[in-house]
């Protein structure tokens, strides 16, 4: 990684001088140097821009926005870069309020709906094009020499739609500010901290929640971006059952790189850490460490997602048998958990209360353990008392969007207490987990956890499987196995 040389900071009233990096092999910038790097560049302003496809569907998100909240001015900041070691930064990934209410996904940006009296303006903050004349383009850890080209504002007012200014000149107006106000918190600290006298916890959290709800119910540009998440990923794990073999050789890992190969090319990135779980490990709900052996005999849980450029994840999870055959017990377990998902996707229908295909999926699992002798029944005792929760853990789904636990802090009435509408779109994803030091099942059972997870949008009539190009019942899973191993 190439070392760079950073100024103070710039300001463009005067010369500021460079600030050698501590370490850095070159001592300073000569002032021909200096000159010579500010001419000769061709203009590369973009002209005829068209704007982004969901530019249409932000605007009515934001006039959404604007009428909930009438003469307040609603702040929504990007995020800032993160430090992952030194001077090198983790990814960015733009907060979820500001992508779904801009389409935009660069650092350091802001949406600020000014009150009017007829509603709201809004101006999209950011960093313009890199300072040439003052050498930040090329001397700056962030100048576009480094890290890349950014777009111009005016570039930014084409494609968003949104009038642009220079979000650097923002903490300052907001600090002059006056009258009701209200910031998405927890994403940039400078913008936050120009407000602190002008905001306040319980209503900042007011627009959080409201814009958490807002995506209960996806449009139809969010629908084609899940399709599109779910196609995707399907094939990401077709990608994996074929490399198989030479994650037996290696590691987790493997398939863990594998289906982000996928993810980057296809899309953004991972929606989530991919859980690859073989073996004992699937019985760890989150296991992400993907670090341990792959066997011949035991199950792989793979539980990964794509994320569009959009930002929007697909959230699915097979449970395959590494070597393409499910033992009697593995199957006996997988088809279990497969007739509980079945039971909690024909719960999915509008009108239905969100917590119907959890309570639809338990009641099966909770039967199969009581078949089973794992626990004592009557059934209605182990879900009154809950005890099957020993083995199944989680809940069985949750809603799927930009987040992949999309709307999270929406209000408990309108969530997990609420009624499923047309539009939304949620994970069904039942499982048994039989942890490797549990004394109280058959030393057989123990190490094998099974889930079985699909992306389901709940349509005018029913539902729909967004992730039904992956086989589910384990015969189909063998086959397909069977297939892309040739």
């Amino acid at each position: 990684m190439a070392e760079q040389l950073t100024p103070e900071t710039p300001d463009e009233s005067e010369e500021q001088p460079i600030k050698q990096r501590k370490n850095g092999l070159y001592p300073g910038v000569s002032d021909e140097l200096a000159a010579n790097m500010q001419s000769g560049w061709a203009d590369t302003e973009l002209h005829d821009l068209q704007p982004v496809p969901q530019a249409e569907h932000t605007a009515r998100r934001r006039a959404a926005l604007s009428a909930h909240f009438p003469g307040e001015r609603l702040v929504i900041p990007a995020g800032n870069l993160r430090t992952r070691s030194n001077d090198t930064e983790y990814s960015f990934r733009a907060s979820t309020e500001y992508a779904y209410l801009t389409g935009n996904q660069t650092e350091d940006g802001v949406l600020v709906l000014e009150p009017k009296d007829d509603g709201h303006e809004a101006t999209i903050y950011l960093l313009p094009r890199s300072n040439r004349e003052n050498g930040e383009f090329w001397l700056d850890g962030q100048g576009e020499l480094w890290v890349g080209r950014r777009n111009s504002l005016t570039e930014a007012e084409k494609l968003y739609g949104i009038p642009a200014s220079d979000v650097r000149e923002l903490p300052a107006a907001l600090a002059e500010s006056t009258g009701p106000t209200r910031v998405v918190r927890g994403h940039d600290a400078g913008i936050e901290k120009a407000l602190t006298d002008k905001v306040t916890a319980e209503r900042d959290e007011e627009l959080r929640v409201f814009l958490s709800e807002a995506r209960l119910v996806k449009d139809a540009f969010e629908v084609a971006q899940l399709e599109q998440a779910c196609t995707s990923t399907a094939r990401g794990f077709e990608d994996v059952v074929r490399v198989l073999d030479k994650a037996e050789a290696t590691s987790e890992r493997y398939i863990e790189g594998t289906f982000f190969l996928r993810a980057r090319v296809e899309g953004n990135d991972v929606g989530y850490g991919s859980i690859c779980a073989a073996g004992p490990h699937a019985t760890t709900l989150h296991w992400v460490r993907n670090n341990g052996q792959v066997r011949s005999g035991d199950l792989l849980l793979l539980d990964a997602g794509v994320e569009t450029n959009e930002l929007y994840t697909a959230d699915v999870t097979r449970t395959l048998p590494i070597n393409g055959r499910y033992t009697e017990l593995q199957r006996k377990i997988y088809d279990a958990v497969y007739e509980a998902q079945e039971a909690g996707i024909a719960a999915v229908k509008p009108g239905a209360k969100f917590r119907d295909f959890h309570d639809a999926a338990q009641r099966v699992l909770a039967e199969k353990l009581v078949e089973w002798g794992l626990v004592e029944g009557p059934v209605e005792r182990v879900l009154e008392l809950g005890l099957q929760r020993r083995w199944t853990l989680h809940g069985t789904g949750h809603m799927l969007g930009m987040d992949v636990h999309d709307c999270a802090v929406a209000r408990t009435e309108a969530y997990v207490a609420g009624t499923l509408e047309p539009g939304m779109c949620l994970t069904v994803e039942p499982g048994l987990y039989f942890q490797a030091d549990d004394m109280t099942v058959p030393e057989e059972y123990r190490g094998i956890g099974v889930r079985i997870e699909d992306d389901i949008l709940v349509t005018e009539d029913g539902n729909r499987n967004l992730s039904a190009a992956l086989p589910r019942r384990s015969e189909d899973v063998e086959q397909w196995m069977a297939e892309l191993k040739g």
